[in-house]
């Protein structure tokens, strides 16, 4: 049984008093981010200094005693705060190559704002926020254990209210299983195992690009600034939430199944950055969302005592003979089976076949860390005596 820290989600409805409380706090935060991000990059290039998060928090102090933004002090300080060390983890990742250079937060875009234990209070599964006198009318779809440690409070571009609870609690591993699976992502079917079962690609977008396309057309037809492209807007909006919602779904079903029936997965990793730049397949590369399920499989697996690995890119799973291991020089996206020349074996099914590959090369790469981990604990021990 190990310890994590899980976040569980939920919709809720704001009163129109805390929805008003709500776009001050938002507005607020946004406003802080965006201000110290300025006057970060503009110490920076004008007088090459570094302003960290203490001297920010310095500065947001003296800030909120100037008329002009008197506006800050109607919300909680806490998210104020939280604005800061976001911003200061922005840069963080930035220096360490992981994130590109910081961006100004835009009002049309998602809004949150983060509440550490100091900003909410719970009670009885009952949530106060701070500056707001009624708790939030939240839809409980399913139930936590454990108190907060914090709580994210989020209103997306379809409007949607959400608040994000982030619970530490105990983690039991799933029972140990001999089954091991490779899978190969692709465009017509979305996984295909080494056990030959092919899952097909819901093509969510390609249901939704028609009444996706009648709202954007609606949209581009409206006034800027007037009421009626707001409407617009969010018509276009909901329309994409819902689509996000039923990928999120589907891959949430599909890694669950995955990583519930099989102890090893293993998979192929992909430069998905680089693949999009395809015209003709960038499209049905974002919609099926290789990234997502990837991204989801390796917390779960690491949450549920699982083994996912991902092979290396250059690895020739598709051209690789899984019976004899003999390697074709050249192999189409147009050929879905062929023939081994050297074994003889035909009517080969090309993405079962790469399936198998990363199945076998995963085990591979398994067994290594296996010896690998073996050899330090020998090394540390005989170091030690």
């Amino acid at each position: 049984m190990s310890t994590v820290h899980r976040a569980y989600r939920y919709r809720f409805y704001p009163t129109p008093e805390q929805a008003e409380q709500l776009a001050r706090t938002f507005g607020s935060v946004r406003y802080v981010y965006n201000h110290f991000l300025r006057q970060r990059t503009d110490a920076w290039f004008e007088r090459q200094e570094r302003m960290g998060y203490n001297a920010t928090a310095k500065a947001l102090t003296t800030l909120k005693k100037q008329p002009e933004t008197a506006f800050l002090a109607e919300v909680s300080n806490v998210c104020l705060q939280q604005s800061l060390r976001h911003l200061d983890r922005a840069f963080s990742n930035f220096f360490k190559g992981q994130a590109r250079y910081p961006t100004f937060k835009k009002k049309q875009r998602k809004q949150s704002a983060t509440y550490m234990a100091n900003g909410f209070r719970w009670r009885d599964g009952k949530l106060w926020l701070a500056k707001h006198k009624a708790p939030l009318n939240i839809r409980w779809s399913r139930y936590f254990t454990g108190h907060p440690t914090s709580i994210t409070v989020s209103c997306d571009t379809a409007g949607r209210y959400h608040v994000s609870f982030l619970v530490e609690e105990a983690v039991t591993p799933l029972l140990v299983t001999p089954k091991m699976v490779g899978i190969d992502l692709g465009l017509t079917h979305r996984v295909i195992t080494s056990h030959g079962d092919k899952i097909p690609n819901p093509r969510f977008l390609r249901r939704t690009e028609r009444k996706l396309a009648r709202a954007q057309r609606r949209l581009s037809r409206k006034q800027k600034g007037s009421h009626n492209r707001a409407k617009a807007r969010l018509r276009v909006a909901k329309v994409h939430a819902k689509l996000a919602d039923q990928r999120r779904d589907a891959t949430h079903k599909l890694s669950t199944q995955l990583i519930h029936e099989n102890q090893v997965i293993a998979a192929e990793s992909l430069q998905i950055k680089n693949m999009v730049k395809n015209r003709k397949l960038a499209k049905a590369i974002s919609d099926v969302g290789w990234h997502q399920l990837t991204q989801q499989l390796t917390y779960k697996a690491e949450r549920y005592g699982r083994d996912f690995v991902q092979i290396d890119k250059w690895y020739p799973s598709s051209k690789r003979c899984f019976h004899c291991g003999h390697i074709t020089d050249n192999m189409p996206l147009n050929v879905r089976t062929w023939d081994c020349p050297c074994c003889g074996t035909q009517g080969i099914d090309r993405d079962v076949n790469a399936a198998r590959n990363i199945l076998q090369s995963g085990k591979a790469m398994l067994v290594g860390a296996d010896k690998l981990r073996q050899h330090e604990k020998t090394t540390a021990g005989l170091a030690g005596g």
